[in-house]
């Protein structure tokens, strides 16, 4: 059974229809402009002060009143706010206006919910000293959003940063709690094949770079089969690849894209080193030549067991102990929350968004996601609680 405080409540009209408005109004990584101006505004109607942070991120802080002896300590909430480049499938009141973008990853809730939590952390500010900082993050689906917050020096200080995710497979109700590896990192690779043109019926005559890129990809499955410990998760895929310019030429260059995940920073280095080195002795086996580029779209997300265990206390008292999904499996997919964890005692949990309403079944990055707002008022309670937690309780 839920224990919901009645201070958070008394937001869910206004948690909806921020929800459904941001649901409606869908904008991509980085281009999140009306997105960060409704933010801006739903804050100067509280009287938050806050900043931008590069075009389109928005940094908030609350002050609490409180009279203390004590130096105040700093708590940070972070919410993402980009949506998808993918057409949204329902044909709900609130399905998004904008062609070929859609909030199917729910950050459109994670938006809502932290206002929401801004909203009665603003009204209690007499209740505590310290600071409380909100990240309403811009681009987290290509992980260029927490970087730019770091680069900004918003962690300095922060005594703990908290985070939260909607999922598909948790019923509203319960909320993951797991220390350790929990998201994967993501590194985007481009591998570039030059060999020498010739006419098809004369082979032998060129080099052909469709070939190699071809044993290139099959050698990297090697990666993962062969010099990978059994033990350790790792993904190396190509998802594109392209070559030629004619059935009748043998094909001088070729192009090969894909991403590798790994869950420790000595898997990831160790697996990108062997993507390059396949890649390159690969092509000279052939007489080509290869060349690697690499894009670090975001780090492994490593939660703090302190931090993790604060806030599973926390959960318990508002889902129950029933509640706690302690053994939520780990995902290959990414999170650039994990990029602030370097920094700062942090956790990042999941919270249920599943019931019977439809759509709610979907997973995320599907056309037909959408979430139980119930869920939210679950997320919402995990931000108030835990930052008063830190605030005034910490040790």
């Amino acid at each position: 059974m839920l224990h919901i405080d009645p201070f958070v409540l008394e937001q869910k009209d206004y948690i909806v229809n921020m929800r459904r408005y941001f649901h409606a109004h869908p904008e991509i990584s980085l281009k999140e402009y009306k997105t960060s101006a409704r933010i801006i505004e739903e804050l100067e109607r509280e009287g938050i002060e806050y900043e931008r942070v590069g075009e389109t991120g928005v940094f908030a802080r609350i002050v609490g009143k409180k009279i203390s002896d004590k130096k105040g300590r700093v708590v940070a909430l972070r919410a993402d706010m980009d949506a998808l480049g993918m057409q949204d499938l329902k044909s709900c009141p609130y399905a998004s206006q904008n062609e070929g973008l859609c909030h199917a990853c729910g950050h459109d809730g994670h938006t809502a919910t932290l206002l929401a939590a801004a909203r009665i952390l603003k009204a209690r500010e007499n209740e505590f000293c310290g600071e409380v900082r909100l990240f309403f993050q811009q681009a987290e689906e290509i992980g260029q959003g927490a970087r730019q917050f770091v680069a900004a020096g918003l962690l300095e200080g922060v005594d703990r940063l908290f985070g939260a995710h909607v999922s598909s497979s948790l019923d509203v109700g319960q909320v993951s709690a797991v220390a350790g590896p929990i998201n994967a990192s993501c590194d985007f690779f481009r591998i570039s094949v030059k060999g020498k043109g010739a006419h098809v019926s004369k082979p032998n005559m060129g080099i052909d770079a469709l070939y190699v890129a071809s044993q290139i990809v099959v050698a990297l499955q090697s990666i993962v089969a062969r010099s990978t410990d059994p033990m350790d998760a790792v993904v190396v895929g190509v998802g594109k690849a392209w070559a030629g310019t004619q059935y009748n030429i043998v094909a001088e260059e070729a192009v090969l894209e894909g991403t590798t995940r790994t869950f420790t920073p000595e898997v990831r280095e160790f697996t990108n080193r062997r993507v390059e080195e396949i890649a390159k002795q690969t092509a000279a086996l052939y007489g080509a030549q290869a060349s690697v580029t690499f894009k670090n779209y975001s780090s492994p997300l490593i939660t703090d067991a302190k931090a993790t265990a604060e806030v599973r206390r926390i959960a318990e008292k508002i889902v129950g102990p029933e509640g706690i999904a302690a053994d939520y499996p780990k995902s290959m997919s990414a999170e650039d929350f994990a990029d602030y964890l370097p920094h700062v005692c942090g956790t990042f949990v999941y919270f249920g968004t599943r019931s019977k309403k439809p759509g709610t079944e979907y997973s995320n990055h599907n056309g037909h996601f959408d979430i139980d707002e119930d869920g939210l008022l679950v997320s919402c309670s995990l931000y108030v609680n835990y930052a008063l937690f830190v605030l005034n309780e910490l040790q």
